[in-house]
């Protein structure tokens, strides 16, 4: 598929908040006074901001309100409800913190699990999609947890922690990578069952079906060269684990967080633009694009 900066931006910046802000809810001796206005900016900056983003990729985003109505069937709709709620609970939450100087366990917990519920229905915009062999696997909402985990451990300062979770979303990639290679043949769909010819006989293209570009094409279908893919997935590996890894095991660890941080988005901005350009949706096999 296409992928839009303002998708990437999204589903970067938006989990790294969320995530963040779930570990200041289940902290339990979570900052106060200034040091916590510091950390939930930081979060609701990051979480609010990329949830922002996401609408600049609608038709009209002066209609965005109405995705609320849709909660009983939309992925989408739940996404926007459960952002909120989380939002507002980890805001009040950290009103007490920052101006009362007091910590409200229960009201953190619940922000927390708000937290994760919104990064596990953003994934499921995407898992769900049966048209994507390569989402719509049950592997995508722990990758995109550990993604939030992970970048939020770091965002927060456990070292400790997002080393073991950034090892795990590094070798959950891999693994997601590799076996999403071969989830489009897996899944039976081909040009003879995207055209619908196929009880005639072998099917292969012959021309497009029209000379011009559509919204499918421009959308939908996007080619990255096997090679290309393959070395952006190492630059995504290298500065989203390896790179931040290194620097934290460095002594002195807390003056090289820092740069582990841009390293760590920078690697999540390659790795969600690659989540993007090599989703096969089944609509390429009908222009011979697969």
């Amino acid at each position: 598929m296409h992928p839009a900066p303002s998708i990437i931006a999204f589903t970067t910046f938006s989990g790294l908040g969320l995530g963040l802000l779930f570990w200041l809810g289940v902290d339990p001796t979570a900052p106060t006074g200034w040091v916590a206005f510091v950390f939930f900016f930081i979060g609701f900056l990051l979480a609010g901001g990329g949830l922002m983003a996401s609408a600049l990729h609608l038709g009209r985003p002066e209609r965005a309100l109405k995705a609320f109505s849709q909660w009983r069937s939309s992925w989408l709709s739940r996404e926007a409800w459960v952002a909120c709620a989380a939002l507002v609970v980890m805001g009040i939450y950290a009103v007490f913190l920052v101006f009362f100087d007091l910590q409200i366990a229960p009201l953190g917990w619940l922000g927390s699990l708000l937290c994760l519920a919104t990064v596990f229905t953003t994934s499921m915009i995407y898992s769900q999609l049966r048209t994507v062999p390569r989402w719509h696997h049950w592997s995508t909402p722990p990758l995109f947890l550990l993604y939030a985990l992970g970048g939020g451990a770091l965002l927060s300062g456990r070292i400790w922690m997002a080393l073991g979770l950034l090892a795990l979303a590094g070798l959950a990639q891999a693994g997601w990578w590799l076996a999403g290679d071969k989830r489009l043949a897996a899944s039976g769909t081909t040009l003879a069952s995207a055209t619908g010819l196929g009880h005639i006989g072998s099917v292969r293209a012959f021309e497009p079906p029209h000379t011009g570009s559509n919204y499918l094409l421009r959308e939908m279908v996007h080619v990255v060269g096997r090679r290309h893919a393959q070395k952006l997935r190492l630059i995504a590996l290298a500065l989203m684990v390896g790179l931040p890894a290194l620097l934290l095991l460095l002594p002195f660890a807390h003056f090289f967080a820092l740069f582990a941080v841009v390293a760590h988005i920078a690697g999540v901005l390659v790795a969600r633009w690659l989540f993007f350009a090599e989703a096969e949706h089944v609509v390429g096999l009908y222009y011979g694009k697969r």
